[in-house]
């Protein structure tokens, strides 16, 4: 139930989220748990650790090569906006999400729903521990994966009308080109993800989590070797030679096959042998497509938001009249980045812990767990999230300056950004919260009400979206666009309580409600105090980078010693718990 853009070719790990099109994680809903965080996750205030040592190590595997595949994932991001600008970037955010939805809708909800759990049950269940039907799987999976590649690189024109709409026939023409060479990354990035699975469903976890790292050092060097040929210069869609377009394609695609390419050898490190198969009823499709069938629901209402935001945001960026206007794909999508880099931190670490503690509940019919474990869910990452959210607000300018403004990103493109992340600070609990709730329904099982839900959120965030799009100033629209994301988590979750209360009975909102207003307070204070802090430093609108970091290391030091200092006097027993984990870390 997102409302982003971003998605990073890695399958399986995700460094961003892009509109709503990740499917829920698990039966990734719209985050895989990515364990970033799972080493901690553990130590959340409230739950349980996990048992055995091989957990830990796998826990802390998975931790170590998701933070490195983060930083280069982010690495990656910034080197290409400082290579190609906001033009030219915005053809190639636009060209490189057509891969991402496609496996969606081929595999991406259901591999983690279904077929993950079926695995699993299956090398339990066999005799030859799931190999036969493993194989099976895979040689169906692969035939479609490459006759759906094949087919969406026929309709890439179509795929560039749908997305693309109201911009000039050149950069229309450009997305189609790159799309030419993205699409193909389709077939890999679900065999990436299939071999993951394997390896994950037979206690193999370092390969699936590292390999990413290599995706992102190719794009890396793709975007590097773009600057040394070509520079950091702005250039129209028609200036973008076949050289140009050859090296960001041609890269972007090397890199999701080399991430796949990777895995093969940890297969056969795990006994897993490639052997064709097409004994295709043995898998039992009409099951599969009755277990998936929410799913693909769920995925068909997020493409459907997909669409929109693109849409709208390549409208507005033609509509604006200027040649490098910001507000297109290209910078909205590296803030939804942010946005999510946050949340996965954070709210992903708490969810990871809870999840296996409602599921158990769920399964013994003890709900009145359920709802407690929901309620400490929401009042820990409201207040873990809250200074982040002040940072990205009140610290907004220096934020982008620091990260987006190099190359071909000019300080009338940072600051534009700056208002765009603004309203994701104001985005990001309402997020982490309706994941939650989202969450909550896959430990009960409940895909159906998961899906029931997110059908109205995306029709009311469309509407929203289209209204911003209509009574806004074209450079105005991504700003708009995002606080619609943020108003359309809050009903999500509103919407998502209201039917688990019927289900599971009061979720302690009292306890709740308390929390919220003491973070609202600590909140405010941390506000008064970035705002007094930075207006006392020089930079303004438009600092430059010594005085944007200047402003980022005292000003996020003066926000986030208030809001501890705040939240202490206020008894917020949440930070005290989450202050009393890092002791107890760092002592061990």
């Amino acid at each position: 139930m997102t409302g982003g853009l971003y998605r990073s070719s890695n399958a399986g790990h995700r460094d961003g989220p892009y509109d709503g099109t990740q499917a829920p994680p698990l039966i990734e809903t719209d985050i895989v748990p990515d364990t970033d965080t799972m080493a901690d996750a553990a130590e959340v205030p409230g739950a349980e650790p996990p048992s055995g040592g091989s957990m830990a190590g796998n826990s802390l595997i998975m931790a170590a090569g998701s933070l490195v595949s983060r930083a280069t994932g982010f690495l990656r991001t910034v080197v290409l906006t400082a290579a190609l600008g906001t033009v030219i970037g915005n053809a190639y955010t636009t060209a490189q999400i057509f891969p991402g939805l496609i496996y969606d809708f081929l595999l991406g909800g259901i591999l983690s729903s279904v077929l993950l759990p079926l695995l699993v049950r299956r090398r339990k269940a066999d005799a030859d521990g799931g190999q036969a039907f493993t194989q099976t799987l895979l040689s169906l999976a692969v035939i479609m994966l490459a006759c759906a590649t094949a087919i969406a690189v026929v309709c890439a024109p179509l795929l560039t009308m749908s997305y693309a709409g109201g911009q000039s026939g050149e950069y229309q023409t450009l997305v189609t080109r790159l799309s030419y060479l993205m699409l193909p990354m389709i077939f890999f990035t679900g065999a990436s993800a299939l071999f993951s699975a394997v390896l994950n469903t037979r206690g193999h976890f370092a390969a699936p989590m590292w390999t990413p790292i290599l995706n992102n050092i190719i794009v890396i060097v793709t975007g590097g070797a773009y600057l040394v040929l070509y520079g950091a210069s702005k250039l129209d869609p028609e200036q973008m030679t076949p050289g140009r377009i050859a090296l960001l394609g041609g890269g972007t695609l090397l890199g999701v096959a080399i991430q796949a390419a990777g895995l093969i050898p940890a297969l056969r490190t795990v006994g897993f042998r490639w052997k064709w198969r097409f004994n295709f009823r043995d898998l039992g499709l009409r099951d599969l497509a009755k277990l998936g069938a929410w799913m693909f629901c769920y995925v068909v209402a997020n493409q459907i938001g997909l669409a929109v935001v693109f849409n709208l945001l390549n409208r507005a960026a033609a509509a604006s009249g200027k040649a490098d206007d910001p507000t297109g794909p290209l910078m909205y999508n590296n803030v939804y980045l942010l946005l999510m880099m946050a949340h996965g931190i954070i709210a992903v670490s708490i969810i990871t812990a809870l999840m296996p503690r409602m599921s158990a509940a769920a399964a013994d019919g003890r709900l009145h767990e359920i709802a407690e474990d929901l309620s400490l869910g929401m009042r820990t990452a409201a207040a873990a999230l809250a200074p982040v959210a002040v940072v990205y607000g009140v610290l907004a300018g220096p934020i982008t300056v620091v990260l987006f403004r190099h190359g071909a990103i000019t300080d009338s493109d940072a600051l534009a950004t700056s208002f765009v992340l603004i309203s994701a600070g104001i985005a990001l609990i309402p997020f982490s919260l309706s994941q939650l709730f989202t969450f909550a329904n896959y430990a009960m099982s409940e895909n159906r009400t998961a899906a029931l839900v997110n059908v109205p959120v995306v029709i009311i965030r469309i509407a929203i979206h289209v209204a911003c799009f209509m009574l806004l100033e074209p450079e105005w629209v991504a700003v708009g666009l995002m606080a619609g994301n943020a108003a359309s988590y809050l009903i999500s979750a509103v919407i998502s309580a209201t039917v688990l209360r019927r289900r599971i009975g009061t979720i302690g909102m009292r306890d709740v409600i308390t929390t919220l207003l003491k973070v609202l307070a600590a909140s405010a204070g941390a506000i008064l105090a970035g705002v007094l802090v930075t207006a006392l430093l020089p930079g303004g609108d438009t600092p430059s980078l010594v005085e944007a970091i200047l402003n980022l290391v005292v000003g996020g030091a003066a926000i986030g010693g208030t809001y501890l200092g705040l939240a202490l006097a206020l008894r917020i027993r949440e930070i005290t718990q989450l202050l009393d984990m890092v002791k107890r870390r760092i002592s061990r």
